[in-house]
C-alpha cells in the first residue's frame, strides 16, 4: 500500500527534480542525462521511509541543479562598472563579478546593437555547452561596445606554454601526447560550435589563434585545452559585417574575405602546425632567432617543404620532443594541418572531419605512448637531425 501512495506522490510536480526548459547540448561526460532520473535506480527489496524519499528528491534536485551550466544573461552595466573600476584603455580584465571569478572582455560592435537583440543572441548561445570552450556567463552594453563576461579558468595561453622568451628550451608541453590532446580538445571543441549546438546557428569563431587558447592543469595533472571567447563574433555582429574579416590576427587569416566555417579551418590548421613544430606561425627565413633583414616565412611554408622532403617532418617537429614521438602519426598531423590551410575555401574540410581524423590520431599516439613507457630524458638516434 505504501508503495502506491509513492506513485501518487511522485505524479505531484513540488516532488520532481527541476529540470530547465531550454536544453542543454553537451558532448561531455559532464553533461546531464536527458532523464533526470537515469543516473538513480530504486531496486526492490529496500527499506524505505517517506523521509528518505524526501531527502532523494531533494538531494536529486541539488546535483542536477549544481550540474547544469548557467544560461548566459544580461548584466547590468553598473556591475560591470564596479567590477572593472575605471580603467581607461583595456580590453579584457580578470575581476570578481556578483561574487565569481570571472574575465571581462572589451570589444567594440560591428554594427548596432540594441538590448533586444543581444538577448535574442544570448538566447541563442544559452542551449550550447561544452568542455572545451570557456563558458559565456553574460553580456552588457554600453554605447558601442560590447561588454563580454566569461567564467574565470586558471592556467596559461598556447603561446606561452609553446614559447616561454626567457627559455626558450623549455615548454609546458613537454609530450607528444600532451600535444595531440591539446588538438583533439581544439578540434571537439570548433567541431561542437560548427556544428552540434542544436538549433541550426551559424556559429564562427573569427578569433582562432594560439593566444586565444587556454591550457589548464587538471586534478589528474592532465593538460588541457579551452578555447576562448566563444560567441564573440556572433554578438558582436561580425558575421554579419565582412569587414570584421580584417581585425584577425593576419597569420591565422584565410585568404577569402567572406567569414564562413572554413575560416575557423584556416585558422585551427595554423594552431596545429604551431603545437607539432613549436615555431611562431611567422618567423624569419633562418627558421627563427632574430636575423635582421631575413624574409619572412610562416610556418605553413617550412611545414610543406618538410613534408616534400624525405625524413623532412622528422627533423621539422619540435626539437623539444626529442625524438619521442611516432613519426607516422606526426606525418598524418602535417597533412592534415595543411588540408586546413589550403588557400581554396572548398579544398578544406570541414571541422567534423578534422576532428575525426585528429581523434583516430590521438587514440594512434595513446597506444604508442603505452607501448613506449615513462618518459626518459635522453635521445638515441642513429638518423641526423
Amino acid at each position: 500500500m505504501w508503495t502506491l501512495r509513492w506513485k501518487k506522490k511522485k505524479k505531484k510536480k513540488d516532488r520532481l527534480p527541476i529540470v530547465p526548459e531550454s536544453p542543454i547540448e553537451a558532448r561531455s561526460s559532464s553533461s546531464v542525462p536527458t532523464d533526470p532520473y537515469s543516473a538513480y535506480s530504486i531496486t526492490s527489496g529496500t527499506n524505505f521511509s517517506p523521509s528518505s524519499c524526501t531527502s532523494s528528491v531533494a538531494s536529486l534536485k541539488s546535483h542536477i541543479k549544481s550540474s547544469l551550466p548557467e544560461n548566459p544573461m544580461i548584466y547590468d552595466m553598473s556591475d560591470i562598472r564596479k567590477a572593472i573600476y575605471s580603467k581607461p584603455s583595456w580590453s579584457s580584465l580578470r575581476s570578481s563579478l556578483r561574487g565569481k571569478d570571472v574575465v571581462i572582455f572589451q570589444r567594440k560592435s560591428v554594427i548596432p546593437l540594441s538590448y533586444s537583440v543581444l538577448n535574442h543572441r544570448l538566447v541563442k548561445i544559452s542551449k550550447s555547452y561544452h568542455t572545451s570552450l570557456i563558458k559565456l556567463l553574460g553580456a552588457s552594453l554600453s554605447n558601442e561596445y560590447v561588454y563580454l563576461v566569461y567564467e574565470y579558468v586558471p592556467g596559461a595561453n598556447l603561446v606561452n606554454c609553446l614559447r616561454n622568451p626567457k627559455n626558450p628550451d623549455f615548454t609546458v608541453l613537454s609530450t607528444w601526447l600532451s600535444r595531440m590532446q591539446v588538438a583533439a580538445d581544439l578540434a571537439d571543441g570548433l567541431n561542437y560550435m560548427h556544428h552540434l549546438i542544436g538549433d541550426n546557428s551559424t556559429f564562427v569563431h573569427n578569433h582562432i589563434k594560439s593566444s586565444n587558447i587556454n591550457v589548464s592543469e587538471q586534478k589528474n595533472l592532465q593538460l588541457r585545452a579551452k578555447i576562448c571567447h566563444f560567441a564573440t563574433a556572433a554578438l558582436c555582429g561580425e558575421t554579419q559585417a565582412l569587414s570584421s574579416k580584417a581585425e584577425g590576427t593576419r597569420v591565422y587569416m584565410a585568404p577569402e574575405a567572406q567569414l564562413t566555417h572554413k575560416c575557423d579551418v584556416y585558422a585551427f590548421g595554423v594552431v596545429l602546425l604551431e603545437l607539432i613544430s613549436g615555431e611562431e606561425p611567422l618567423m624569419d627565413g633562418n627558421g627563427g632567432g632574430g636575423g635582421g633583414g631575413c624574409r619572412r616565412v610562416s610556418v605553413i611554408e617550412t611545414a610543406r617543404e618538410a613534408v616534400s622532403i624525405g625524413g623532412g617532418v622528422r627533423r621539422w617537429v619540435d626539437r623539444r620532443l626529442k625524438d619521442s614521438f611516432p613519426i607516422e602519426v606526426a606525418e598524418e598531423m602535417v597533412k592534415v594541418a595543411l588540408e586546413c590551410v589550403e588557400e581554396d575555401p572548398e579544398s578544406r574540410p570541414d571541422m567534423g572531419r578534422v576532428a575525426g581524423l585528429v581523434s583516430k590520431l590521438f587514440l594512434k599516439s595513446e597506444s604508442w605512448d603505452k607501448k613506449m613507457g615513462p618518459p626518459i630524458d635522453m635521445t638515441i638516434s642513429l638518423a641526423p637531425r
